[in-house]
């Protein structure tokens, strides 16, 4: 498999930039004191907050690569694979990282707001793009949220306070990515966004175990529309068919979980498909190869 660190908590991540342990579930991270670093394609058990002024090139987002646009934002959330491989070269990056357990969201209110900030999403491609007034905010309260963990032990009373500054801190950004998704063309971007979020919750809610990979027919039936009206608008939107859309976002999710160390009958049942096969073929037609040479591939390229 390809080299990816297992980001399982904060401190993973810190111990591997040589920033120091401030909390066992969270951790401010300031770029500008530890670069230059090595760079690391991770895997996430984190929600995570990169602001940075400049991103490395080339940076994986799922299974997808992209460039972030410099003073911007990409959010991270668990069970997501981001980041670049480290290919033995020391990069100066600006900054700030904050990460932060789901440990720590159990049992409150921002634990149940998390699934509406939609910018953690795969399919938010886009950085969250700043003002320099925004930057200005929240590299201070980033700034403040640190002195809170580096003076304070750990205790409720910190807690609470950690968790006003992470609420903050994500409606900044929720703000951010409101603003950027209504400059989008509003008739075709929010029924696919729609869409995707529906996929995305269906798989999180485990429906795909009892009701198998979804169809079209029933995504058009939880949006109000009808199938061919979905399939429309699908097409109009992306070029391609809304089967299409939901098998690419099925692949997805199965390379996925396969870069997460499932097999491929574990991840075929965790899909939602009946026989293994019938994900195999449905991988091949969509990638051009199977899932065992997509692992083997992977494994040739570590």
């Amino acid at each position: 498999m390809k080299n990816i660190l297992s980001v399982s908590n904060p401190n993973v991540y810190a111990r591997f930039l040589g920033a120091p342990v401030l909390h066992p579930l969270v951790n401010v991270i300031h770029y500008d004191e530890v670069s230059p670093i090595h760079s690391s394609l991770n895997r996430y058990g984190v929600y995570g907050l990169f602001v940075q002024r400049n991103f490395p090139k080339n940076l994986t987002y799922g299974m997808k690569m992209f460039d972030a646009s410099d003073g911007s934002i990409i959010a991270v959330e668990p069970g997501q694979i981001g980041g670049k491989e480290d290919d033995g070269e020391r990069i100066h990056i600006s900054g700030w990282a904050l990460l932060f357990s789901p440990e720590i969201l159990h049992g409150t209110d921002l634990g149940t707001r998390m699934k509406d900030y939609h910018f953690f999403s795969y399919f938010a491609t886009e950085t969250l793009k700043m003002e320099p007034s925004e930057w200005g905010r929240i590299t201070q309260l980033l700034s403040q949220m640190r002195h809170e963990l580096q003076e304070n032990a750990d205790s409720p009373t910190l807690r609470s306070v950690i968790l006003g500054y992470i609420r903050l801190i994500l409606e900044y950004c929720n703000r951010i990515y409101l603003r950027q998704f209504s400059k989008e063309d509003k008739t075709s971007s929010d029924l696919v966004k729609r869409f995707h979020n529906l996929l995305r919750e269906y798989y999180l809610d485990g429906r795909q175990l009892d009701l198998g990979v979804p169809s079209v027919r029933y995504c058009a039936g939880e949006l109000a529309y009808s199938a061919s009206y979905l399939g429309d608008v699908i097409h109009k939107a992306t070029g391609g068919t809304a089967i299409g859309y939901i098998h690419s976002f099925v692949v997805e999710q199965g390379k996925n979980l396969l870069m997460n160390g499932h097999n491929v009958g574990e991840t075929a049942h965790l899909l939602g498909f009946e026989f293994p096969q019938h994900f195999t073929r449905l991988f091949k037609k969509m990638t051009g190869i199977t899932p065992s040479e997509f692992l083997g591939k992977d494994m040739a390229g570590a």
